[in-house]
């Protein structure tokens, strides 16, 4: 009995350990590391490559903020988070959510980038992991989204956006999108793996789907072959996931890890 309670004690442990972080991966085969940011920062993250995204217009951006509230550093992670507003009377939105990205301080290119966070849910909760570039337009310079999940779904959308699928409309020549399974309760891990030829997809080290660069007459079918800087946000509501339920308030999406890995050389 004593040897049992032991086993189920290490278990319990082990469940709360795997609750808590992402699990220690191995690099990639045929990847070496080139960058990594954890998020072990006390007070703040790391102002030389992020920064606060600020309000706009269109739903992904129209709550965002700067407010304290919505950011804060927990135990090696970073924390975002979506709230309603009761206390900044100066401003009129009625919810306020956080966000960070890397424009104009750090790109990505050629390489796989890894982003492991925990998605926790809410009616209305709209977290994503996305790239945009940065020299070009939207929507002819590309849209790389490596994660959006919506409300309590156990899936994640993983889709790219170009002149070609957006303006044009052309979205299954080639499939410009796929989902992959998540643990809702847990972290996952979701990575995109960017080549002068192709997109691919992976959720939890699944592979979901793969993007190529194809012949066609029509413009703007890749523009991913260019510098791509990160953005990772806690949006609320909009046309796509819909009304937000104030009682599921304040939600979280806990960042643990992004990595970034580049090919060996073959020589």
């Amino acid at each position: 009995m004593k040897q049992f309670k032991n086993l189920l004690f290490i278990s319990l442990i082990l469940l709360c350990w795997l609750l808590a972080s992402c699990k220690t991966s191995k690099t990639p085969s045929g990847w070496t590391l080139a960058w990594e940011e954890n998020f072990n920062q006390k007070k703040d993250f790391d102002l030389k490559v992020w920064s606060k995204i600020p309000r706009g217009k269109s739903d992904w951006n129209n709550y965002m903020t700067d407010f304290d509230s919505c950011y804060s550093m927990r135990k090696g992670k970073l924390v975002l988070r979506g709230i309603a507003n009761h206390t900044q009377r100066n401003d009129t939105a009625p919810y306020l959510t956080g966000g960070v990205y890397t424009k104009g301080k750090k790109a990505f290119d050629s390489g796989r980038i890894e982003i492991c966070a925990k998605l926790n849910a809410a009616k209305g909760a709209w977290p994503a992991i996305w790239m945009l570039p940065e020299k070009a337009a939207w929507p002819s310079g590309g849209e790389i989204d490596i994660m959006e999940r919506l409300n309590y779904d156990s899936i994640a959308y993983q889709t790219v956006h170009s002149h070609y699928t957006y303006t044009l409309g052309i979205k299954d020549n080639p499939p410009s999108h796929s989902t992959g399974v998540i643990h809702p309760e847990r972290y996952n891990v979701f990575a995109v793996e960017m080549s002068p030829d192709s997109l691919s997809f992976y959720v939890n080290d699944v592979h979901t789907f793969t993007y190529p660069r194809i012949q066609t007459k029509e413009e703007g079918q890749f523009p991913f072959n260019q510098p791509f800087y990160l953005l990772i946000d806690m949006q609320l509501g909009g046309s796509w996931v819909g009304a937000v339920e104030p009682e599921d308030l304040p939600v979280e999406m806990e960042v643990d890890w992004v990595r970034f890995y580049q090919r060996k050389s073959t020589k």
